[in-house]
């Protein structure tokens, strides 16, 4: 049984290295304890049911083995489209303070979506997260890819209570040091080790991605166990759901400046450079000359 290291929001600043520690090189996961109010977790609950009640089966992950159980998983992809709780949700002040020093401050949001696995419902194939999330390939990946820097920071919202029994995500503490795809030979290690992110709703585990992971078996009879995904990128890393064409105008046009961030509509590239006017847009000595222009 392993305790996640639970945040002191109200002492940030002190706690965290040991934070950030524990993302990288300690056990992988943290968890802010009621980081959320019951009536945003009630509200967000309500959302993802009525559109995962009522949309088509949408696109999931890790369930190549589950093809007569599947329907029992459903996804809700683009929150930011399905209600403004989720707007809300993606920029939680300390989270945003977390992922800033783990990612980089420009860091930008890859996905938002929700997981709802009901009662006789399939856990998945232990894996890595995305970028990291097809490594089995691993003749597409760069010579030396290691662990000793983060591409990923996962946050998954917790609606209703994760237990053993409702099928609370299971990981490998210390995993991520071993930047690779778990093959089927380390599933029996896996299974054998791995430690539970167990909660009640309101609480938010933040994870590392390289962490080997899964959802475990809904096994209750009456338990739907839901939660919202949140996956946080470096900003040079190209974000798995395209939030720049796929959120709506009214979305965009009320975003705070923490939002536009995460959408990655402040970051400029990929762009078609021979449209741009001939001036320096990059360097150091450009990056002090607009600094020095906004200070006077």
């Amino acid at each position: 049984m392993t305790d996640l290291l639970e945040v002191d929001v109200h002492d940030l600043d002190t706690q965290m290295p040991e934070l950030l520690n524990e993302l990288l090189t300690g056990t992988g996961a943290i968890v802010i304890r009621q980081a959320f109010s019951a009536a945003e977790i009630a509200e967000a609950r309500r959302l993802i049911h009525h559109y995962s009640d009522t949309e088509g089966d949408k696109e999931t992950h890790f369930q190549g083995a589950n093809a007569d159980t599947i329907h029992l998983q459903r996804r809700v992809w683009n929150l930011l489209n399905k209600g403004e709780v989720f707007e809300q949700m993606v920029q939680h002040p300390a989270v945003m303070e977390i992922v800033g020093r783990f990612l980089g401050s420009a860091f930008i949001m890859g996905s938002v979506a929700a997981n709802r696995l009901l009662p006789g419902g399939p856990g998945q194939e232990p894996h890595v997260d995305y970028p990291y999330w097809d490594m089995y390939k691993r003749n597409e990946f760069p010579m030396n890819f290691n662990s000793s820097f983060p591409l990923n920071a996962q946050a998954t919202i917790l609606l209703d209570p994760f237990t053993p029994e409702s099928g609370a995500t299971a990981f490998l503490p210390n995993s991520q040091g071993d930047l690779r795809y778990p093959d089927e030979h380390d599933r029996k290690h896996f299974f054998e080790y791995a430690a539970r992110m167990t909660g009640e709703p309101g609480d938010c585990v933040i994870f590392n991605g390289m962490c080997w992971h899964c959802a475990m078996p809904n096994v209750s009879h009456d338990v739907d166990r839901t939660g919202v995904l949140i996956e946080y990128l470096p900003k040079f890393i190209a974000p798995l759901e395209d939030l720049r064409r796929g959120v709506r105008a009214d979305v965009v046009e009320r975003a705070t400046p923490m939002l536009r961030q995460l959408m990655a509509l402040e970051y400029p590239y990929p762009e078609i450079l021979d449209d741009n006017t001939g001036e320096a847009t990059i360097g150091r000595d450009v990056d002090a000359e607009s600094h020095s222009a906004i200070e006077a």
